[in-house]
């Protein structure tokens, strides 16, 4: 069978970080390498499920309910009006509305700008369309965006750009006026925006997410994707669960959208129904929960940069949103970042990202092989029991690879 496969099969390879994760189970190493939380959901959510569940809501079923509350949510927190009949298409999580949304408009050899590093699965989805990924290089350590180095990315071959704020794995939140430098490339060369805001609601410091839709004249050229995963699931199923919910969404002009429900609807068909019916309750959520849930992860942040900062890691960047610190290596570690995550899994039991899974660009720059992604979107006993697996390499100065 190996000989009849695909080009593109050929050259995929398995996730890094769900291999990681796999590597953690076996282990029974604690896992800060996947962005997924190991404590419960909000009641009322899975309540709402159980409730579809028990009345039969198990058929191909399409919940407009979802769609008015997203039209709602547009309206009042980006001024944004979204026609909730014709703009928005339900997906099976903002992954496969992503793949959608690029399978919607990019053809052979149509160039995709991407902002480096960025969130894996990008590449593959434009890999797949036949596009061309173009990768925009941030600068470390405050990650900012070099205006003139995204403009000469652009050229007659550029379709698209893709915008991820906050962003994975930095925690940057993409500022106003780096919005404005975008929208304008985007403008000057007919381009299309495709945003990834699955971290919208999970913003720090007094920080706010602001969609590149809202600027001048790019309603009309934006594709956006989100989910109901990272905002209620975070505080919501552990990883089994949370993505089996998988409900997302695109929301974009209305030609945009009608070919997204059409490709999902040959791809998949059909949203899980009961899950649907969670999500509408999960949308209509107070404005509570979501300042409560920013004041949980904010203190979740702090507590790992804390405890890195302790076995000498260089946190340069303060995470402004996401669920995720990208930190860089002891300045006298000689280890690379994929020899410090297997040092770390065989003398601390904790297992974290290499952080060059994330990188695409100029291999030559060294930073690519000196910051690891750590996730901290964990219960207490699991931050807790890692700060003890970090502490007890301390007192006992177990393994000057990794301490410092």
């Amino acid at each position: 069978m190996e000989g009849k496969l695909s080009s593109v099969a050929k050259n995929f390879t398995p996730s890094p970080i769900q291999e990681l994760s796999q590597l953690a189970q076996r282990c029974n190493a604690i896992n800060l390498a996947e962005g997924f939380p190991d404590f419960p959901a909000p009641p009322c959510i899975k309540e709402a499920a159980v409730s579809a569940i028990n009345n039969d809501f198990n058929q191909y079923r399409h919940v407009q309910g979802i769609c008015d509350q997203l039209a709602l949510k547009m309206k009042k927190t980006h001024g944004l009006d979204v026609n909730p009949l014709t703009d928005i298409a339900i997906c099976c999580g903002q992954s496969e509305a992503f793949a959608a949304a690029i399978f919607s408009i990019i053809n052979q050899g149509d160039e995709v700008l991407l902002f480096d590093p960025c969130y894996e699965t990008y590449e593959g989805c434009i890999t797949l369309a036949g596009g061309i990924p173009v990768y925009v290089a941030l600068e470390p350590p405050q990650w900012t965006l070099d205006p003139e180095k995204l403009m000469r990315s652009f050229t007659s071959r550029t379709k698209a750009i893709v915008l991820n704020s906050p962003h994975n794995p930095t925690g940057k939140v993409f500022s106003r006026d780096e919005l404005e430098i975008i929208a304008e490339g985007c403008r000057r060369w007919d381009c299309v925006a495709i945003t990834d805001e699955v971290y919208e609601y999970i913003t720090y410091d007094n920080q706010k997410h602001e969609t590149i839709a809202k600027l001048p004249g790019m309603q009309e050229r934006t594709i956006i994707t989100s989910s109901l995963s990272k905002t209620f699931s975070v505080t919501g199923p552990n990883t089994k669960a949370t993505h089996r919910w998988r409900i997302g969404w695109a929301i974009a002009p209305a030609s945009a959208a009608s070919a997204i429900q059409n490709i999902h609807i040959r791809i998949t068909d059909s949203a899980p129904a009961p899950f649907q019916e969670a999500a509408l309750t999960a949308l209509r959520s107070p404005i509570e929960y979501f300042e409560t849930l920013r004041g949980v992860y904010e203190l979740k942040r702090d507590f790992c940069m804390k405890l890195l900062g302790s076995v000498g890691f260089r946190i340069q960047f303060k995470p402004q949103g996401s669920l995720f610190l990208f930190a860089e290596l002891p300045k006298d570690c000689l280890l690379s970042d994929v020899e410090y995550v297997e040092e770390l899994i065989q003398q601390a039991g904790v297992v974290v990202v290499p952080g060059r899974g994330f990188f695409h660009g100029n291999e030559s720059c060294k930073y690519q092989k000196r910051y690891i992604r750590v996730a901290f979107c964990k219960s207490e006993a699991t931050l807790n029991a890692a700060a003890q697996k970090f502490g007890e390499l301390i007192n006992a100065k177990a393994c000057p690879k990794i301490v410092y």
